[in-house]
Formats: structure tokens, C-alpha cells, sequence
């Protein structure tokens, strides 16, 4: 039955989330799987472009190994040189379009309630990775396109064209969009779906024409000064903590652009050796948001300047890495005049444009197609949720996962 089988893969993957780039259990499972159903396979190291790569600062070997443990398939676990992802591709052999899927599979740096409320734990399936959770249920969208991949081989003789699956890594903090965009193979795509579970969207709602999606840029600053003993000669250091305080407090007060929505947020700011040594390096991590390409701009144009300011008050230096890029998405009209329908046979309830509010490096897949003459959406598929994304305590109605294929259960209602 196509919900257990979309259960038991949920499940699986929510036993075993894995953080961007380190997704290599998965993507050797995602593997074996649509290579035993008849696609053809590309992996990670072929299918993305290794100069847009983002935030990545992993250790392979042990990545790899860790996987293995929890069960990775070694032979695809061998093929993987270092970076994570799949596409398969399903040759109809009649001529066709080439149509094609996103889904994201990383999980979110976060870690699992252990409430006796929290479903997951009732049922043994919660994370078994320490600070790893899929809080954001790209393991239900993995699912999704495992066993919309059994229905592709099941429907072969009635299909015609082209179909490709791709499975991307690293969509937290939107560090693996725009590889795989540069990576070439959403050229000759005719048409391309995303979806996302639960934003904004109850179960039996799907939302065809999701708006306001924020630009956004995900940075690091590393700051360098001069470590010195802080009370024989504090005068001889050059505080770096104290360049990065300076420059938080500063971001966090950007005043906001009159056009439009703009946000800003640092969230981890680490440095300093002992509580006797003037800090001579500290580290921020934030990111800026803005609802339109021109005002995240201007978001990071100040954060830029803040952060030279601060470094010179201080008599430090610095660096600025970007660490993940989003842009807008703006569906294709035409597409959304044909998934209504579709949507509304299958009994869900569609919603034509509701705010999404936040931001998603699957624009840079959808504007890739689009440049290329393609149409393209992003849908989001409703679902109840237990509590919000990136929560402890995140779950969201499994119900919804089989929507697509007619089937109907209980709504899931939490408390």
C-alpha cells in the first residue's frame, strides 16, 4: 500500500537525519532504491557544480563512516567521492517533455524533544543522531519522491518522455541550490515541481501560487586580533570578541528599508580563549533576508560596513564568507493552470496564493528552468503540525504524504 510504503520511508529517514553535506546514508539509500526500479543514476559529485558549493566544512571520512554504521549501501557509499545528492532519471524511450521533481533531504541542526508527548519517541523512530532532527520534514519529502519514483516504473508503459528526480542536499541555510542549478541538468527541463510540507497550510489544503519569498544571504565573519595577557598589558591585544559584540549590536540595529521587508538575524557569535587573555578571535554566523533581490542587498551592503567598522575600532582584522544564497520565486502561470485541477480530483482543497514568508534555494532551480524556456512551481503541500518547523518537537500529518495518490485517513489533529 502506498501509505505504508511512504511511512516506512519517512520514518526511516526521520530515524536517521543527517545535516547538509553530510547526507550520505541517505543519498546511497535514495541510490539503490531508484536504480533498482530502472532510472539511471548521477550522484552528487557529477551533478553539482563544485565552485558554487557553500557551507560546506565537513569530515568526509567520517561522515561516510557514521553512515555506514546506520546503514548506508557500501557499494553507492564507494561511488560517493565527497559530495551528497542524487538524480535518477526514467527514459520512457517514446518521445516526450522532460519533466522533473525536487526534493530536499538534509535535516535541520537541532535537537529532538525527548517528551513522552512527542510521537516520534512514542514509536522508536526519533532521531538517533544527536543534535540532528528532521525538523522541517524534508524527510517526508524524500519519501515522496522515493515512492513517486515505484509509481514512474509502475505507470512505464504509459509513459512517454523524459521524468528526473532530484534529490538535493544541503537545503538548510541554502547552501546546495545553486550548485545544483549550475550543474547543467535542469537545461532541457520542460517543466519542474517543488513542494515543502506544512508552511502556512492545513491538511487537504495544497497552496499552487505560494508568494513572498525572501532573498536572503547566509554569512560568517571571522574577526582576527591580537591575544595578550588581559591584566599585565592589555593594552599590547586587539579584542576580536569585542570587534564582533560591536558589530552584532550594529546589525541588529540596520534600520529597515521603507520599500519592502527586510530582516536580520546573527545567531551564533563565539570567541576568546580564557577569561584572563584578550580574545584574539571571535566568529559570528547570521544572515539577511529581503523580500526583493535590491533590499537584501542593501541589508548586507550594511553589514559589510558595520563589520569593516567595527574590525577598525578594535585595530583587527577580517574576513566575510557567504555561506548560502536564496532569491524569489515567481511560479509559471501555465503550470499552475494545470496542477488545479490535478489537485482538486485528488480531493485537496487548493489555495491560490497564500505568504510563504521565508526563504528557499529552490528559486535558483525554478529560475534556472525558466531561463531555459521551462515552467516551474513550488507548491506547498498542508499538513497539521504537532509544533512549528524547526521546533524540538516537530511532526506534521503523515496523512498528507499519500494526497497526491487519492488515498484519505484521518486528519492528524495535535494537542
Amino acid at each position: 500500500m502506498t501509505q505504508d510504503a511512504l511511512r516506512h520511508w519517512r520514518r526511516d529517514l526521520h530515524r536517521h537525519p543527517e545535516a547538509a553535506w553530510c547526507e550520505f546514508r541517505t543519498t546511497t539509500l535514495i541510490a539503490q532504491h531508484l536504480s533498482e526500479l530502472g532510472f539511471s543514476i548521477m550522484l552528487g559529485d557529477q551533478l553539482l557544480a563544485s565552485t558554487l558549493i557553500m557551507g560546506r566544512e565537513i569530515d568526509v571520512e567520517a561522515q561516510k563512516a557514521r553512515a555506514l554504521q546506520q546503514g548506508a549501501h557500501p557499494e553507492w557509499l564507494t561511488r560517493i567521492d565527497a559530495l551528497t545528492g542524487v538524480m535518477g532519471l526514467w527514459e520512457s524511450g517514446r518521445p516526450g517533455p522532460t519533466l522533473a521533481f525536487r526534493f530536499d533531504i538534509d535535516a535541520v541542526e537541532v535537537e529532538e524533544s525527548q517528551e513522552a508527548s512527542h510521537l516520534p519517541g512514542q514509536g522508536g523512530w526519533h532521531s538517533a543522531n544527536p543534535g540532528w532532527m528532521h525538523a522541517c520534514a524534508h524527510d517526508g519529502h524524500t519519501a515522496i519522491g522515493l515512492v513517486l519514483a515505484e509509481r514512474i516504473a509502475a505507470l512505464a508503459d504509459r509513459l512517454t518522455g523524459r521524468i528526473k528526480l532530484f534529490f538535493q542536499p544541503a537545503e538548510e541555510g541554502c547552501r546546495g541550490g545553486k550548485a545544483l542549478a549550475a550543474g547543467g541538468q535542469l537545461d532541457d527541463v520542460d517543466a519542474l515541481l517543488a513542494l515543502h510540507i506544512g508552511i502556512h497550510a492545513s491538511s487537504g489544503e495544497l497552496v499552487v501560487n505560494p508568494t513572498e519569498f525572501l532573498c536572503s544571504t547566509k554569512f560568517d565573519v571571522e574577526f582576527m586580533g591580537q591575544a595578550a595577557h588581559a591584566g599585565l598589558e592589555p593594552n599590547a591585544g586587539h579584542n576580536a570578541l569585542a570587534a564582533a559584540c560591536m558589530a552584532t549590536t550594529a546589525m541588529l540595529g540596520i534600520p529597515r528599508h521603507r520599500d519592502g521587508m527586510t530582516r536580520i538575524n546573527v545567531g551564533q557569535l563565539n570567541g576568546g580563549s580564557g577569561r584572563n587573555v584578550i580574545p584574539g578571535h571571535a566568529r559570528l554566523m547570521g544572515e539577511t533576508r529581503g523580500a526583493t533581490p535590491a533590499l537584501n542587498d542593501y541589508m548586507f551592503n550594511q553589514v559589510q560596513q558595520i563589520v569593516e567598522g567595527a574590525a577598525l575600532m578594535q585595530g583587527a582584522t577580517y574576513h566575510i564568507r557567504k555561506q548560502g544564497e536564496a532569491i524569489g520565486i515567481e511560479n509559471s502561470p501555465a503550470l499552475i493552470e494545470e496542477i488545479v485541477p490535478l489537485a482538486q480530483g485528488n480531493s485537496l482543497d487548493t489555495i491560490h496564493t497564500r505568504r510563504f514568508g521565508a526563504s528557499e534555494d529552490a528559486g535558483f532551480l525554478i529560475e534556472r528552468v525558466q531561463q531555459h524556456g521551462g515552467e516551474a512551481a513550488y507548491l506547498i503541500l498542508g499538513a497539521n503540525l504537532a509544533a512549528p518547523h524547526h521546533h524540538p518537537e516537530f511532526d506534521f500529518d503523515e496523512a498528507v504524504l499519500a494526497a497526491y495518490s487519492g488515498e484519505v485517513e484521518q486528519p492528524f489533529r495535535p494537542t
